[in-house]
């Protein structure tokens, strides 16, 4: 099956333009129309990263390159993701016929889409292409990867790798390609401009260039998850959660808990326990030094991003005790705004208030959305599913997670049915086209074969009848 293609121009070929060309030339030589096929390639693409000593090989650098979590988060989450997606692939079709419903006289066929550009964050360097390139490929396509200039190093190693198994399985190499360094700006833009489908994880420059750029784009919103611990939740299974969601790879993950909402009744209980997990709490002038440090000039200090618990007490001035923690928990009466406690930390920092009652709780969830991640994830620790009900019913978020490790399960989870990604859609609330995590249905086009079915016209009356009678009275 042949790639889409755009419009070329008539200057001479560029390096962006020599991928592009390249890139074609591989879905041209891809036998994209057999789904046995592709998802052999997809594995191969997989083992790239999951392959035990490939996967730690690539955390190394990657902390190494970026200086942002840790080495053992970043193994597990190249081997986790990985495994996950391939699940999550290898169940489902994507070339020829994908569908059939022969009661609605619908065949379904997919087809890919062409050059996908897929923009990667430095907190993910080799599990963000890696992730994007399965499901790129799954879909019969061709993808070229614009990395982090911090992470690039590793992603170019990343990409090194899985055109060394296409290689080896016998598939073209150029079936996932790299932006070459250095990494401008402009190569990128450029990149989306050319491709026929740009995904991006990232920055929100980043995202807002891709739908400005005229090439469909796919991008995502920032995380900012509060979760709430209502009167019922178990507090020991809780914190434990909490703690190792929190601590994973030092936050770097947008679904990393930022904010806690503990109803008063088991509030000192709730914290006790967060103690007991590695929590330090913070007293009203450690919350101050911590402030005071983590914004620098309305931005995130890069010193603290994604940093261990002894960076983070070191470069603000805490307590020798706060430095043997897992993370720091500051206490608030009030939601504050952008670069303040309410808004996305990236760090081993996590925001708590209390609540008089469950609906208070929800309005507080309410307004730290308003400072940032609306859309993206709410968690909940409960036993009293209605709470869980009245939660999802009343935010704008698009995920919301009971008794769960938001990290682990808000990308897709074994013990829960969302699709495994590194990528989460905030939906129109986050100036998102996605509602949902990206999955291998965002890389294919479909064509609907659609025959005559028996007669489906319902009468006048059926469907009028109820307006008319209300009306008429």
């Amino acid at each position: 099956m042949t790639s889409p293609t755009k419009a070329v121009s008539s200057s001479p070929p560029s390096a962006i333009d020599r991928l592009v060309s390249n890139a074609r030339c591989a879905i041209d030589a891809f036998p994209n129309d057999n789904q046995d096929v592709v998802d052999m390639t997809v594995r191969a693409i997989a083992w790239a990263v999951f392959k035990p000593d490939h996967a730690a090989l690539l955390a190394r650098m990657a902390v190494a390159d970026t200086g942002l979590g840790c080495v053992e988060s970043k193994i597990l989450k190249n081997r986790r993701k990985t495994f996950g997606t391939l699940r999550d692939l290898l169940r489902a079709r994507t070339v020829g016929i994908i569908d059939e419903k022969p009661d609605r006289g619908l065949v379904v066929y997919g087809k890919p889409v062409g050059v996908v550009a897929a923009l990667c964050p430095s907190t993910n360097p080799s599990a963000t292409p890696v992730n994007k390139a399965m499901m790129a490929v799954k879909g019969g396509n061709a993808i070229i990867i614009a990395p982090s200039p911090t992470g690039y190093r590793t992603s170019a190693k990343t990409v090194e790798l899985m055109r060394l198994e296409l290689s080896r399985c016998g598939m073209p190499e150029d079936l996932v390609q790299a932006l070459p360094s250095p990494v401008t700006r402009q190569a990128t833009r450029n990149l989306i401009e050319a491709a026929d489908l740009a995904v991006v994880t990232g920055s929100q420059n980043n995202v807002q260039t891709a739908m400005r750029s005229g090439t469909v784009s796919i991008g995502v919103g920032p995380g900012n998850v509060p979760a709430v611990i209502d009167s019922s939740a178990d507090l020991a299974a809780a914190a434990k959660m909490i703690r190792e969601s929190k601590t994973f790879d030092y936050a770097t993950s947008c679904s990393s808990e930022n904010s806690l909402i503990v109803l008063d009744d088991i509030y000192e209980p709730a914290m006790n326990a967060l103690v007991v997990e590695g929590g330090w709490r913070c007293s009203p002038e450690d919350g101050n030094r911590i402030r005071e440090t983590l914004w620098q000039d309305g931005k995130l200090n890069r010193k603290l991003i994604a940093r261990s618990p002894v960076v983070m007490a070191r470069e603000c001035g805490l307590p020798e005790d706060a430095a043997r923690s897992s993370f720091f928990m500051v206490e608030q009466d009030e939601i504050d705004g952008a670069n303040g406690f309410a808004d996305e930390k990236l760090s081993l920092v996590l925001t708590v208030y209390r609540a008089a009652t469950f609906r208070k709780a929800v309005l507080l969830v309410r307004d730290i959305l308003e400072v940032k991640g609306k859309g993206h994830s709410v968690g909940i620790h409960t036993r009293d599913i209605n709470h869980a009900h009245m939660l999802a019913e009343r935010v704008d978020a698009v995920r919301v997670l009971v008794n769960q490790a938001h990290t682990f399960g808000n990308g897709g989870s074994f013990n829960n049915c969302l699709p495994f990604t590194l990528s989460l859609g905030g939906g129109t609330w986050a100036g998102n086209t996605i509602d949902e995590n990206l999955n291998y249905r965002h890389f294919i086009n479909v064509t609907n074969l659609v025959s005559a079915i028996p007669v489906d016209k319902p009468s006048e009356r059926e469907l009028f009848g109820p307006y008319w009678k209300q009306v008429q009275n």
